[in-house]
């Protein structure tokens, strides 16, 4: 694939946030001509997947309700959150499952990865499912404002299709559910991580 790549030949720093930070990189394509690639750079997410099983087989899944000030709106999604400095994914999974929700799951396996905004910042989106849970005290941050609900699958696929779920995350998780729940994608699950 050498044949596509792009050599960085400069690079400025547009912004430096406390969080994100923008950046502007003079590129030479594969043809040898000269481009700019401005992006921002991102620590990298979780999101978490948590199933309460009501029966063998019937799931309710455990989501929030928060605002999103880019879009000026309340949004669905699943709950997640971004990796501090020195974090393994799954630890931050951990955490931000009993942060956000005050659950703590018994089980755990990761799905895989997503990039949100592939074409613009350096974002992933480790992605784990949750089962097992046991409700507790969520932690929320100072500044953090968000519902914990239960949808079933079902509830959540009519969202997700009548556009009410817009979040690019949630949509991915609702296509893993989706083929989880019928066997086509299988997952590893382990008990064998320590809270």
């Amino acid at each position: 694939m050498e044949h596509l790549h792009e050599r960085k030949v400069s690079g400025t720093v547009l912004c430096r946030g406390s969080f994100l930070h923008v950046l502007c990189d003079g590129v030479e394509l594969p043809n040898g001509a000269p481009a700019t690639r401005e992006y921002v750079v991102h620590p990298g997410a979780v999101m978490i997947v948590p199933l309460i099983e009501d029966a063998p087989g019937q799931f309710r899944l455990v989501l929030e309700r928060q605002f999103r000030y880019p879009v000026n709106r309340t949004v669905i999604e699943f709950p997640a959150g971004k990796i501090d400095a020195g974090e393994e994914p799954f630890q931050c999974a951990q955490r931000e499952l009993r942060e956000e929700t005050g659950y703590v799951a018994a089980s755990w396996a990761r799905a895989g990865m997503l990039h949100p905004a592939i074409s613009y910042s350096t974002e992933f989106i480790d992605i784990w499912f949750a089962r097992g849970l046991v409700a507790g005290e969520r932690r929320l941050d100072k500044d953090e404002f968000l519902d914990v609900f239960t949808a079933t699958p079902a509830e959540l696929m009519s969202w997700c299709r009548h556009g009410q779920v817009t979040d690019a995350k949630t949509l991915v998780a609702a296509l893993w559910l989706e083929n989880v729940l019928s066997g086509a994608w299988a997952l590893d699950w382990s008990d064998n991580h320590a809270e």
